[in-house]
């Protein structure tokens, strides 16, 4: 995923006279306010990413998994400046929607929460147990070496740590060098372009894998309101075809795929 450059002249071209909301909800301000501020903390990112280029980020060009923690430390950053009063973008996007001024008490009313997507994902698998689905003792074995960065990826990303060790054993059985007929790579078979999207740059080291893939499948839980089935079908096959089928794809590899996943959660859980 490119940079993208900002240059800003005047901030408040684009502010024109605020639309009417007489009869406006609670709720639908609290959607207005939430939504402003989250683009305010998308555009600080933004711009912070662009202040650092020269510097390869915050933690410089060779350190290790450094992408990674640039993207949540600018999103630390970029959530706790919009916290307050920030640039004052997300004020006026609210005077244009409501026609009101966006107050600290107005936030603490709505109870905006910057940092939400740190939180853990409420994941729902509603699945009965596959009996007979289960991975092999030496798989298991060989995840054992990952637990620090399973645990350490759970804790990141809100993903369920034995999700997170059933997609491994699912994907590459443990095998940090596996690379299959579709070029997926590691040990949650990252593709190139995946990878580069979630920042890997090495995708055989095993803690880089683990947190590309475990951010990459957190997206997925997000984008299917926690539904565990579709995010697997998204993670095998790609989201484009969970929206195009509206669930599952009818492939069969995909099929077998989510059934394998489950099975393996649902041992690792019993």
């Amino acid at each position: 995923m490119e940079s993208v450059s900002l240059k800003i002249s005047n901030e408040q071209k684009h502010i024109a006279e605020p639309i009417k909301t007489e009869g406006k909800s609670p709720e639908e301000k609290a959607r207005y306010a939430k939504a402003a501020k989250d683009f305010e903390s998308m555009l600080t990112s933004m711009m912070l990413k662009s202040m650092t280029q020269s510097t390869n980020g915050f933690f410089g060009e060779d350190s290790l998994g450094g992408e990674y923690f640039d993207t949540i430390f600018q999103n630390e950053i970029s959530s706790k400046m919009t916290q307050g009063k920030g640039m004052g973008i997300a004020e006026m996007i609210y005077y244009k929607l409501t026609g009101e001024k966006l107050s600290n008490e107005d936030l603490i009313n709505f109870k905006i929460k910057p940092m939400e997507r740190f939180e853990k994902i409420r994941v729902n698998n509603n699945e009965p147990n596959q009996p007979g689905i289960r991975p092999s003792m030496e798989s298991l074995k060989r995840i054992g070496k990952y637990e620090d960065h399973i645990n350490e990826a759970s804790r990141t990303f809100g993903v369920d740590k034995n999700i997170i060790r059933s997609v491994i054993l699912a994907e590459s059985a443990g095998k940090e060098n596996a690379v299959s007929s579709a070029k997926a790579k590691g040990l949650m078979q990252l593709i190139d372009s995946t990878a580069k999207d979630m920042g890997v740059r090495n995708v055989f080291d095993p803690k880089e894998n683990i947190f590309g893939g475990t951010k990459y499948l957190a997206q997925m839980l997000r984008q299917y309101d926690g539904n565990l089935k579709f995010a697997l079908a998204a993670y095998n096959a790609g989201p484009g075809n969970v929206n195009k089928y509206k669930g599952i794809p009818p492939f069969e590899e995909t099929k077998t795929y989510v059934t394998r996943v489950i099975g393996y959660l649902n041992h690792l859980e019993s």
